[in-house]
């Protein structure tokens, strides 16, 4: 089912065929450092490169009888070079191709994700600037709370984006590196400048120490990171589903032409993307803990690790392309209703400016527990009997005895709630 949320451009690269070529590359990139000391021969080398090769059915082939899908390709190669074969792979370890390799895929991974991230941040720039000065309702608790900047909620996932942007390519290259030092790492049949010549030649640094294998925590690094992505899209995610619902109804996913959204019920328009996306970043979070789980391995090596990578390295880098790019086009064609954000803003009566009033009651001279007493039983009123706040509270004598009427008014004004909207902006490097 992974398959439904490919990418062509992510799917080939971690297609068999791209891993198989990425184990040549290794291989080849080895010969030539081994010329490059001296060991191997030029004639040797030329006849490498020009001829090495491998089938993919072939490789099935042979590993049927091998149990051992690297034992296979590098039999395979070997039968397409001939005498000089017996050079590749010589002193080598299988980690030492299938982890260098493995970092070459992620960074191209890394790179596709990066480039998706960047549409994202450009289109929450967009719209953050797009609705700046719109007001709206701010809610905590999931209850109409104080007005606020209707583009700030664009603007706050651009700014977390920018961190994750920094947080996955910290993590890419922390695990771009490369291992050519055999089967306990400690170089005992190899030239340390065999692995530093090779790691070069394939965009690598080579890794500070290795056992038999790259260890495990920096995958787990990238893993991790990816799930924190993961977990910014359920964010939004989970915004634009709140905001959808009937009785809200600030936003709404685009509904294409001939886009149905209930089998049962055909007025349905369904939030189904961001759904969608909400369910992967559950996947995202549980193969993070796999590869986590995946750093402890016995001494030198063991396998443990292989197959649960074989899924949660490609699963990950698939699903969050995919989520990416799904939240970019709900971003850009994002349905806002103003009407509906202004009608929503004025659908307590008023009782959203309580924190102002409470604020000017104290500085008349009130203590603060007094201040809320008197400004709380108001508040009830207009919530249980649905009286405008303003009218109300200037029919409380012990209200007005502290403050004027032209302060009464100042109070109910929502200038304050966008006045230092620059500020923000500017803080996080977005302006016009």
């Amino acid at each position: 089912m992974i398959a439904r949320y490919c990418r062509p451009e992510m799917t080939k690269i971690w297609s068999l065929q791209h891993k198989y070529q990425c184990w040549l590359t290794v291989e080849i990139a080895v010969c030539r450092a081994m010329n490059r000391i001296g060991l191997l021969p030029a004639e040797d080398l030329k006849n490498i490169v020009s001829k090495a090769s491998f089938s993919e059915a072939r490789i099935e082939e042979i590993e049927l009888v091998t149990k051992h899908d690297f034992i296979a390709f590098l039999t395979n190669v070997t039968e397409t070079v001939g005498t000089s074969g017996r050079w590749i792979h010589f002193g080598m370890t299988s980690s030492d191709v299938i982890d260098t390799a493995l970092a070459m895929q992620c960074k191209q991974a890394g790179e596709l994700i990066i480039k998706e991230i960047n549409s994202l941040c450009q289109a929450l720039k967009l719209r953050s600037l797009e609705f700046k000065k719109v007001l709206s309702i701010g809610r905590s608790h999931g209850i109409h709370a104080e007005p606020t900047s209707f583009g700030l909620k664009f603007a706050l996932w651009y700014d977390e984006m920018q961190r994750n942007r920094q947080r996955i390519t910290a993590a890419i290259e922390s695990m771009t590196v490369g291992k050519i030092s055999g089967a306990m790492g400690n170089y005992a049949h190899l030239d340390p400048r065999i692995e530093e010549y090779a790691c070069a030649d394939l965009g690598l640094k080579p890794v500070h120490i290795a056992t038999q294998v790259i260890q495990r925590d920096l995958h787990a690094e990238l893993i991790s990171m990816i799930a924190i992505i993961g977990s910014t899209m359920e964010k939004i995610a989970i915004e634009i589903r709140h905001l959808q619902r009937t009785e809200v109804l600030e936003v709404e996913e685009n509904f294409t032409s001939g886009q149905k959204g209930s089998s049962a019920m055909p007025h349905k328009k369904n939030p189904i993307t961001c759904e969608q996306i909400t369910g992967l970043a559950r996947i995202l979070r549980t193969n993070a803990q796999a590869a986590l789980e995946n750093n402890a391995l016995w001494h030198e090596r063991d396998l443990s690790h292989s197959s649960v990578e074989r899924i949660i390295i490609p699963d990950s880098t698939i699903l969050l392309h995919y989520m990416l790019h799904q939240m970019t086009w709900i971003i850009k064609d994002l349905v806002v209703y103003q009407d509906n954000i202004a009608r929503n803003l004025q659908q307590t009566q008023g009782l959203i400016f309580s924190q102002i009033l409470l604020l000017k009651l104290t500085a008349s001279g009130l203590t603060r527990e007094k201040a809320y007493e008197i400004v709380q039983r108001n508040a009830l009123v207009c919530w249980e009997k649905k009286i405008n706040f303003q009218d109300l509270i200037q029919q409380d004598q012990e209200l007005m005895d502290n403050l004027c009427r032209e302060e009464i008014e100042e109070i109910f004004s929502d200038h304050r709630y966008l006045k230092n909207i620059d500020y923000i902006y500017q803080k996080i490097g977005l302006n016009n």
